[in-house]
């Protein structure tokens, strides 16, 4: 007689069903939970739904962004095909008149900045391997992490839904400036899209505060013994001070969210200034600011942007150690820099507002914290040159993304500085020269620590390697079509060119000479999008056919490749055990980066080994 609880009479030919149908009926009423006694074929239909499994959540995170980031990508190609063709109708969407064209700009952003750079990154990656890099076995707060993804997927939804509702998706931009945003009356999309846009965005904000609750607990009260603050790998400084950033910033966005809505449905008037003419009618309900909306949104975006770039900073800057076997070359400035640059990106949110008329007194201010950030940035460049300098360079998949990282930061971070100066701002401001400033360092950075990430971590959870040549051939293209688009973008912005125009002939001749050079950004952002469809088609190979992953097939030191803690991932995400805590925990016994020869042959230290010592 079968005593095995998860073997089901019903279908496991091995088993009779009429000997053991009473005693497996009987276990699965004696102290099991209702979802215990479904049949074995709806319990694992609902298993991703109800788990609180670290790295499965882990996983639904980052299929969610890979869902946001091909909606996102649609959405670009068909604004990039009507700026050069304005005439052209687009398959599905036929002609794009100019509020459809500014509704593409809003969802496009909404969806890249919110599901894509902040969720995969943080919340995909974070879930995939703190509590092993801790050498813990599970979150602090296994239920309310999975609660905070599912409130993020409905927040998906929700802002999706905002292609199907009458006058479609909201135009404001992604940063919804007030007053016509305030206004269902001021246009297209205005006004139940942009309702379902503020309830998505709101919905997110909260998830993202449980997330980074969870995570911070985690950090703080799940690292095993040994695991100092100074030997926690460079992803979990990141993760930490991004959740950190996430608490603050979420809390300032959530709030003028909610003003927002009730300047929009009871009457106030936080952001809507007295006599305000807006769609023919004037507007005298009180005396707001759009400035102060300038102010709460801008204290959210800067930080924002690190929320994206420093858990990049971290993949990269392990992943430079791992494949140049080398130690990170000074780690303690790593970890301070990370704090202080987190610090400063709370205090610059300013620069952003240079041509709303503020104190120029005030201006000179932001201008200064704004280049201080230039100091902790390029400490890190130097020390990930200097890592990677004269060392036995792999030049694996995830390490060419990571090299992909650091040229990108590169160059959209030396733009950083020419826009903190407020007389440079004035002329370049919301020009397209801003366009390529971001999209090189948050958009095209962060996706490349993405796919490093996930070519590096992709063994945690298939238990294979992705494929080595299509890797590298995703990269080189991606790498040169993302430089094809976004870095001709500072020459249009340079010309002038404002970033939110729908098309350049026409009513506005004088930019029709920037034609030719929109069309070979186009063509760039065309072949950069079909690279994608090479790393799709690996992802879906490698799951089924790819390479068997040997343990810590990288070599690595942290305690995600432990192999104690391959067991708990193993028995964790299976299902087979969910008693991962009966599992030896780990000891961290030295600095997460221990490379370089060694007297045993081997070239690298696991953070457990107790009995290796280091040159």
């Amino acid at each position: 007689m079968s005593t095995d609880p998860e073997i089901d009479p019903e279908t496991d030919p091995n088993v009779d069903p009429e000997i053991d149908r009473a005693s497996w009926g009987a276990r699965m009423d004696a102290g099991s939970t209702t979802s215990d006694r479904l049949p074995r074929r709806w319990r694992n239909a609902l298993r991703p739904i109800f788990t609180t499994e670290h790295r499965v959540i882990g996983i639904e995170y980052l299929v969610l962004s890979l869902v946001a980031v091909a909606a996102g990508t649609v959405l670009s190609l068909v604004m990039r095909i009507h700026l050069v063709w304005p005439e052209l109708a687009v398959p599905f969407f036929g002609q794009v008149k100019p509020e459809d064209y500014l509704a593409l700009v809003t969802m496009h952003g909404t969806l890249m900045v919110f599901f894509v750079l902040t969720t995969a990154p943080l919340s995909g990656f974070a879930n995939l391997v703190v509590p092993e890099q801790l050498g813990a076995s599970r979150m602090a707060l296994p239920t309310l992490n999975a609660v905070s993804f599912w409130m993020t997927a409905g927040a998906l939804l929700i802002l999706l839904a905002a292609f199907a509702v009458p006058q479609g998706a909201p135009i404001s931009g992604w940063t919804s400036y007030p007053p016509l945003s305030a206004v269902a009356a001021a246009g297209p999309g205005q006004a139940l899209g942009m309702d379902l846009w503020l309830a998505s965005l709101t919905v997110f904000c909260l998830a993202s505060w449980l997330g980074s609750l969870n995570l911070l607990a985690t950090i703080l009260n799940e690292r095993c013994e040994g695991m100092t603050l100074m030997r926690l790998p460079l992803t979990v400084w990141s993760w930490l001070v991004a959740s950190l950033l996430v608490l603050i910033s979420f809390s300032v966005l959530l709030a003028a969210l909610l003003l927002l809505f009730s300047d929009r449905h009871y009457g106030t008037s936080f952001f809507i200034p007295a006599g305000d003419l807006v769609a023919g009618h004037v507007r005298s309900r009180g005396d707001g600011s759009p400035l102060l909306w300038l102010h709460l949104f801008w204290f959210f975006g800067h930080p924002e942007v690190y929320i994206a770039v420093l858990p990049g900073m971290g993949i990269t800057s392990s992943l430079l150690a791992n494949f140049s076997r080398r130690p990170i070359a000074g780690y303690p400035m790593m970890a301070m820099t990370t704090v202080l640059i987190g610090l400063l990106g709370l205090v610059v949110w300013g620069h952003h507002m240079f041509v709303s008329g503020m104190n120029p007194y005030a201006g000179t201010a932001f201008a200064l914290t704004t280049m201080a950030i230039a100091v902790p940035s390029t400490a890190k460049v130097l020390s990930w040159l200097a890592t990677i300098w004269g060392g036995g360079l792999r030049l694996t998949t995830p390490m060419l993304f990571s090299l992909g990282f650091v040229s990108l930061f590169i160059a959209g971070g030396l733009t950083g500085p020419v826009l903190a100066q407020p007389a440079l701002d004035a002329y370049l401001h919301n020009t397209y020269f801003v366009v390529a400033h971001f999209h090189l360092i948050m958009a095209m950075a962060g996706v490349f620590s993405i796919f490093a990430g996930v070519y590096y971590w992709f063994p945690l959870m298939t238990g294979r390697l992705m494929n080595g040549t299509l890797g590298k051939l995703h990269f080189w293209i991606t790498l040169i079509a993302a430089y094809g688009a976004f870095f001709p973008m500072h020459f249009a912005g340079l010309a002038g060119e404002p970033r939110h125009y729908s098309q350049l002939s026409g009513t506005t001749p004088l930019l029709e000479n920037l034609l030719p050079l929109q069309r070979g950004i186009t063509f760039s952002a065309v072949i950069l999008a079909s690279a994608q469809l090479i790393f799709l088609a690996n992802l879906l190979w490698s799951i089924m056919r790819g390479e068997v992953a040997p343990p810590n097939p990288w070599q690595a030191t942290t305690l995600e490749w432990a192999p104690s803690m391959a067991r708990i991932v193993k028995t964790s995400t299976s299902g087979l055990d969910p008693s991962a805590s009966k599992f030896h925990q780990n000891i961290a016994c030295r600095a997460p980066y221990e490379y370089g020869l060694r007297p045993n042959g081997l070239d690298f230290i696991m953070q457990c080994d107790p009995n290796t010592k280091a040159e």
